[in-house]
């Protein structure tokens, strides 16, 4: 088996929970900038999450709910423009400090910086919300530690195809088998597992009690110190909190069971 070598990061719902209180909001925002009566409420929204991408789910919002909308021919230049000002809303909210980064994250981030594992981050938002979201949280040197960021339109199809955990590989120059991915939601389990990564899922209100199928943990959260995570599936970690231990634990079991 090879040695676990990197730690491949989802961004929304992983790194911080920013759908409900951030993209959620954004997306209203340029709604009604627009002049739209259009409005996601919480549960909306959720279910809206079933699709990956920011113009899909504008794309699956009008398909329900105004499919005349979808066949006016200047749609898909309307459904960019709107994309195009949810992401500058976004980002200002991002930039007021609103989202924060998951309780473990900056712990874990920095214990792996310090033992030489490679970071990565695999997401299908834009790669202006990443780095605005590293930016806000991690400051400018954040960006940096992420040897490899695949985000948006770079890969043709989204999660839950696994072609941005490919391209993520090939810019690693690593094998599927030396990485671990660490997701929260089914889409990103199955392209992760698509890839052939073992994941780590880490839940929150938007996707607990989804199926989890072929992860080798799920837990509610990274914990911290003191703060013990509940672990919905697999092998509790050692220290009660999500430790590069146990990360490398869980790689070695995903590899054991195959």
């Amino acid at each position: 088996m090879d040695k676990l070598a990197a730690l491949i990061f989802d961004v929304d719902g992983t790194l911080a929970d920013t759908e409900r209180d951030g993209h959620r909001v954004a997306f209203n925002r340029a709604f009604a900038e627009a002049g739209l009566d259009w409005h996601w409420d919480v549960a909306r929204y959720g279910a809206l999450l079933s699709v990956t991408g920011g113009k899909e789910r504008i794309r699956k919002f009008l398909s329900e709910d105004s499919p005349e909308t979808l066949r006016e021919a200047d749609i898909d230049a309307r459904i960019r423009a709107l994309h195009a000002a949810k992401t500058r809303h976004y980002v200002a909210l991002l930039e007021t400090g609103a989202i924060p980064l998951r309780p473990g994250v900056r712990r874990l981030l920095q214990a792996a910086r310090a033992s030489g594992m490679r970071l990565a981050i695999a997401t299908t938002t834009t790669p202006e919300n990443v780095t605005a979201l590293l930016r806000a949280t991690l400051g400018e040197e954040g960006i940096g530690w992420f040897e490899v960021i695949g985000a948006g339109d770079i890969v043709p199809a989204k999660k839950p195809a696994p072609d941005i955990y490919h391209h993520v590989l090939a810019e690693l120059d690593l094998p599927a088998r030396a990485c671990l991915a660490l997701e929260d939601s089914d889409n990103g389990v199955r392209a992760a597992r698509g890839a052939g990564l073992a994941v780590v899922v880490t839940t929150n209100d938007y996707t607990r009690g989804q199926d989890f199928s072929g992860a080798v943990a799920v837990l509610d959260g990274f914990g911290e110190p003191g703060a013990p995570v509940k672990v919905q599936l697999g092998e509790p970690p050692a220290a009660g909190h999500v430790s590069l231990d146990s990360l490398d634990r869980w790689h070695c079991l995903a590899w054991d069971r195959e």
